[in-house]
């Protein structure tokens, strides 16, 4: 049985596996106020987004180590034990991406993530390779949530956003996606995921 004419678009982060910079830093750091003190004034979602949206790895360590010099070493670690920085597979969502390309449905990502570790991230992960494209922001130069984003996967993936649901984490994510027109599904849990799916007739 097959979906015609309906496509699903996946965020990756937080979506198919946890992602937090605390996984790799409570590693680093054990004293929980300065663990806190360092992921909100050092280390950065701002500063990673910056990554995210195509600024090498290298360069993101030269500038913040240059404003703390004394955490450099910490800094570094953000790149050097950037696979630190993820957590478990939700083995329930590759599970539904599994399903969906079994009945075949196109599947797509559409991730904010750096291009240089993006590679790495694809040979660790085999689920990557059940998406017929994905658009990498760090490739681009554009970051969720916005719209240009959205636009060059629709594009590119020859989408018709009423008939593609869109999944997310964050929450602005999905409304700028439902915002072009596609159905926004955000993400909670694997199998509220699978639910939704089969609501909307994706998932059989």
């Amino acid at each position: 049985m097959t979906n015609s004419g309906k496509s699903v678009l996946f965020d990756i982060g937080n979506v198919f596996v946890e992602w937090d910079p605390r996984l790799l830093y409570s590693q680093l750091i054990h004293d929980q106020a300065e663990l806190e003190r360092f992921l909100s004034e050092v280390v950065t979602l701002e500063w990673h987004t910056e990554h995210d949206r195509g600024r090498p790895f290298a360069e993101g360590v030269r500038i913040l180590s240059a404003k703390f010099p004394e955490y450099e070493d910490l800094i570094q670690a953000f790149d050097e034990r950037w696979n630190d920085t993820i957590g478990p597979v939700f083995t329930g969502t590759v599970d539904v991406l599994e399903r969906l390309s079994e009945q075949g449905t196109p599947c797509y990502g559409l991730t904010n993530f750096s291009a240089e570790k993006w590679p790495l991230f694809c040979r660790e992960y085999a689920f990557t390779d059940l998406f017929g494209g994905v658009v990498v922001s760090g490739a681009e130069g554009l970051v969720k949530p916005d719209p240009r984003i959205f636009q060059l996967a629709i594009d590119r993936f020859t989408l018709d956003p009423e008939s593609t649901v869109y999944i997310d984490d964050r929450l602005e994510n999905v409304q700028a996606a439902e915002h072009m027109g596609m159905i926004g599904h955000h993400f909670t849990d694997a199998d509220k995921l699978a639910a939704d799916l089969r609501a909307k007739g994706f998932l059989y």
